[in-house]
């Protein structure tokens, strides 16, 4: 049984509630704030320079991509933060974040190397996050508004991506029947590891495309787990601004400040 009382009030989420086509952006946003000091300084750290990006192949952009998430796993550390709104400045000043701000920080890191990024919004069951929560079930919202980036690359194969000229965050290590069949299974949303580490190594399927072919592995296809598809987003800021967070304000104010130190898996 799940929650509804820590749910933001007179929100309606229902299916294709989005706009239209979203055509994505590179514009900073008051969560993507890339041009903020804390931002270049990370750019600087893995050898971007902002808008490089502009002229650069596919394959480029996807490298750069791939080393600023490995960074991004490396040195923000994973907690259960509940504030999805917090600007990624403040993310990188505090050296912690959860699965959706360090996914922010991404989407910040290919808007300033001129790459423009949208998100797809997801209503997530919230039954999802049960593993990780074993002893508070009863606290869990019953819906989790989830932010899944995708990247703008011109260029890209519409035969090894359908969805071309928009890359995934879920493809941005391989495709997806490439990462099903990694030894490790799929994503088991249990210690330490969290989607953000996960899509580097396993695929993210929230469609119900793959298959883990290994018996008895945890799922690759994640697509039991959305209550509802709330289409594409030109940011995260407008879906957020639309559908509202996953907990009312009061629950945030009151949760953060633990949750928001805890180490995802502890």
């Amino acid at each position: 049984m799940t929650s509804s009382l820590l749910m933001p009030r007179g929100r309606v989420r229902a299916g294709a509630a989005g706009g239209g086509p979203a055509a994505g952006s590179t514009a900073p946003t008051q969560i993507l704030d890339w041009r903020h000091p804390y931002v270049a300084s990370l750019l600087q750290r893995i050898g971007m320079t902002v808008r490089s990006g502009d002229t650069a192949d596919p394959a480029h952009r996807t490298a750069v991509l791939r080393k600023a998430h490995r960074w991004i796993a490396a040195t923000v550390r994973p907690v259960y933060s509940v504030q999805d709104e917090r600007p990624v400045s403040e993310v990188l000043r505090r050296g912690r974040g959860s699965c959706s701000q360090r996914l922010a920080v991404l989407e910040s890191v290919a808007r300033a190397s001129g790459v423009a990024t949208r998100v797809r919004g997801l209503l997530v069951d919230g039954q999802f996050w049960y593993p990780r929560f074993p002893r508070l079930h009863r606290m869990i919202p019953h819906q989790v508004v989830l932010a899944w980036p995708e990247f703008r690359l011109e260029g890209l194969s519409p035969t090894d991506h359908p969805t071309a000229p928009w890359l995934t965050v879920s493809e941005l290590f391989g495709g997806l029947d490439e990462l099903s069949e990694g030894h490790g299974g799929g994503f088991t949303n249990a210690g330490a590891e969290t989607l953000f580490e996960a899509l580097s190594r396993t695929a993210i399927d929230w469609d119900g495309a793959t298959v883990c072919p290994a018996a008895g592995a945890a799922a690759c296809d994640l697509s039991a787990h959305v209550l509802a598809d709330l289409g594409h987003f030109d940011s995260r800021d407008e879906l957020f601004a639309r559908h509202g967070q996953t907990l009312c304000g009061m629950a945030r104010l009151l949760a953060e400040p633990v949750l928001g130190r805890r180490s995802a898996g502890a």
